[in-house]
């Protein structure tokens, strides 16, 4: 962590640190946690006797519910089966529907196949009339091309990546509309990790909402305002905005609540940023008072200028700032700005402080005693800052350990 730079005026520039007088007179050096009814049992005997007598063991429709799941846990289509339906599908091997496009395609089918895999399509082939042999059914609003992709997952779960990327929004309307959750899932998966762009990400969106996909309307959301400026100028945006007001709305309100809660977050981590610097200063001061550090500390101690550097990281500055503290000539608090941190640390200290009558930091026990006259919002002021800095650190640090909050 960065050293504590106490001349800096951020440092004391938090709400919880605003500038106010120190009506202070010193004197001396600053080194100084079924209640069964009588007739319940005769009553359950007699409903034993008519009990009828449990159903037989499980039969043919539990073998074969348990052999569906052992093949499910063991399954494996080899590729030459997978080759099989797609031959199948291309060829049109005895195929027994039409299945028909807006833009005149014709696609061969076979009823077995789409009714076992669609129920939608199996209750439009119940309703379809019959021409020339063949069941018609259509498929409109898309090209013949996506229909063919479609109908060809339908058969193998195969498709071409080509056809993925040029029809992914058709084929993720067409798997929703009839009811194919593991080409929906495919769909889903490309456009979520290779195939969304800022020129089809509000396509995507609206799709995402009319074909209940929540996880990729979410991921539409967070790109449009990630990078809003970008795409609020592309023709997507441009069309839902004159189609779905509503939605242009929503998205521009989410917009500034994440620029709300972005600001927030900067705000707190600053103010952690502080709370931190405070608790090692809070540190170093205890550790020049009680222990020494160089050139500085208590008078008892037998001090070393060639001593290994300590480990508190906002020591030389916080000894620069005792040093200019024991020698200004502006003593009177509020005077200095120096002094004057010096004495807002010192106070401090004291909130944190919980052995005055030991403690060898200077005038931890006239600030103690000082707490007495305080205003209840002055009060309230100091407690709340005490609590963060020790919060900043957590449980874990080594001042929460010897130097409980006194409340």
């Amino acid at each position: 962590m960065a050293c504590l730079e106490l001349d800096s005026p951020l440092l004391f520039s938090n709400p919880l640190l605003s500038d106010r007088p120190f009506n202070l007179h010193l004197e001396g050096s600053i080194s100084s946690g079924l209640s069964v009814g009588p007739n319940v049992f005769s009553s359950t005997q007699y409903h034993c006797s008519i009990i009828p007598k449990p159903p037989p063991l499980p039969g043919s429709s539990y073998d074969r519910n348990r052999f569906s799941k052992k093949l499910k846990d063991y399954s494996y289509v080899p590729e030459e089966t997978k080759h099989a339906w797609d031959r199948l599908f291309y060829e049109g091997y005895e195929a027994d529907v039409r299945v028909l496009t807006d833009d005149e395609g014709i696609i061969l089918a076979h009823s077995s196949v789409l009714g076992i895999t669609s129920p939608v399509l199996r209750n439009m082939l119940e309703q379809a009339r019959v021409k020339g042999g063949f069941q018609c059914i259509k498929i409109p609003g898309v090209p013949s091309e996506a229909a063919h992709a479609f109908i060809r997952f339908l058969y193998s779960s195969c498709y071409e990546l080509d056809a993925m990327k040029k029809f992914v929004l058709h084929l993720l309307v067409m798997s929703h509309a009839f009811s194919v959750p593991s080409l929906k899932r495919v769909c889903i998966r490309e456009l979520e990790t290779a195939l969304l762009t800022f020129e089809n990400v509000v396509d995507v969106l609206q799709l995402a909402r009319l074909c209940d996909a929540p996880r990729l309307s979410l991921l539409c959301t967070r790109l449009i305002i990630k990078e809003f400026k970008t795409i609020s100028v592309s023709e997507g945006w441009k069309v839902m905005k004159q189609a779905n007001p509503c939605l242009e709305q929503e998205l521009l309100e989410a917009l500034v609540e994440t620029d709300s809660k972005k600001q927030e977050r900067a705000k707190k981590m600053e103010e952690k940023k502080v709370y931190m610097q405070l608790f090692e200063a809070m540190e170093a001061l205890l550790h020049i008072c009680r222990d020494g550090c160089r050139t500085i500390g208590p008078c008892d101690k037998m001090l070393k200028d060639n001593q290994a550097t300590c480990n508190f990281s906002a020591c030389k500055g916080l000894e620069s700032l005792v040093r200019h503290f024991s020698c200004c000539k502006t003593r009177v608090p509020g005077g200095c700005a120096h002094c004057k941190r010096m004495w807002q640390l010192l106070e401090l200290h004291s909130r944190m402080c919980s052995e005055p009558g030991s403690c060898k930091v200077p005038l931890c026990r006239r600030f103690k005693d000082k707490m007495q006259h305080l205003s209840r919002k002055e009060e309230m002021k100091w407690k709340l800052l005490a609590s963060n800095v020790m919060a900043a650190k957590g449980t874990i640090s080594s001042i929460s350990a010897r130097r409980p909050l006194v409340t």
